[in-house]
């Protein structure tokens, strides 16, 4: 499956048929924010006027027929802890969200997660057979933890999901085109993959790398049991399309955020 484009009234946002619960990967397109943040910010905590927020919320939510009250949050910190969201995670907008975490994964029906990007990757996860979902945010510390792998291996444990039963979507995020790098991040992704790491990672002049944090993400998906056929990667870019998509690097910090939605639908 590829990924497609929607237009709903003007509001913008991506899908894959990969994924058959209600989800999105929304873009900057279709709001109501002004200035750094136009249009359709989802931030809460950049600045943006709250009241333009909450109509972004309300647009992009009813455009996937997700109720905005029930949204379940994380306090992203770019690490690999994972949360099993419940009724009792349902989070209000513009209040303090009392854990960390940068995963969420449920089987519970009508109870929406969601995560926040501008560059890092974003995976929503979705088993048809068991009834269960996922949404992860994957910067590239997350990626080098491999979060990806240990939200499926949550899923297995706690869910009685099996991985070859799992369909993952790698959303638009910052390309190995433009995810230039220091050592750090080569030498954290070679930690966790050895030498196979390298098949993501090309020299560049001056002592500087590009990583693939698509490709990493979908081998880690893979390893943990996934079938490759069973994994959509978009082929966008958050820095080469900064029109399209809030990118963290190219606005050098100031901007919004998109997010990845996922719910089982009743």
């Amino acid at each position: 499956m590829s990924f497609q484009e929607q237009n709903l009234n003007g509001v913008v946002y991506m899908t894959t048929g990969t994924i058959g619960a209600a989800h999105c990967f929304t873009t900057r397109w279709g709001g109501v924010s002004e200035g750094i943040f136009e249009s359709l910010n989802l931030a809460e905590n950049r600045e943006d006027d709250p009241y333009r927020v909450r109509e972004n919320f309300d647009r992009i939510c009813s455009a996937i027929c997700v109720e905005p009250e029930r949204l379940v949050f994380s306090n992203q910190v770019h690490g690999d802890t994972i949360r099993r969201a419940t009724e009792e995670d349902i989070h209000t907008l513009f209040t303090p969200v009392p854990y960390e975490a940068d995963a969420l994964f449920t089987d519970e029906k009508e109870l929406p997660l969601i995560i926040f990007t501008a560059d890092c990757v974003p995976i929503l996860l979705w088993d048809g057979v068991r009834g269960a979902v996922a949404a992860v945010h994957a910067g590239w510390r997350g990626t080098a933890m491999d979060i990806a792998g240990k939200t499926v291996l949550r899923m297995e444990d706690e869910l009685g999901c099996r991985p070859e039963n799992l369909r993952a979507a790698i959303g638009p995020c910052i390309s190995a085109c433009c995810f230039e790098t220091d050592s750090d991040v080569p030498e954290a992704m070679r930690k966790e993959l050895g030498v196979v790491a390298d098949r993501f990672i090309t020299n560049l002049p001056g002592g500087k790398f590009s990583v693939d944090l698509k490709g990493i993400n979908a081998f880690l998906l893979r390893r943990a049991g996934l079938d490759g056929d069973r994994i959509d990667i978009s082929s966008e870019c958050t820095s080469c399309k900064c029109d399209k998509y809030w990118s963290h690097r190219k606005a050098n910090g100031q901007r919004g955020s998109q997010a990845a939605i996922i719910m089982l639908k009743g």
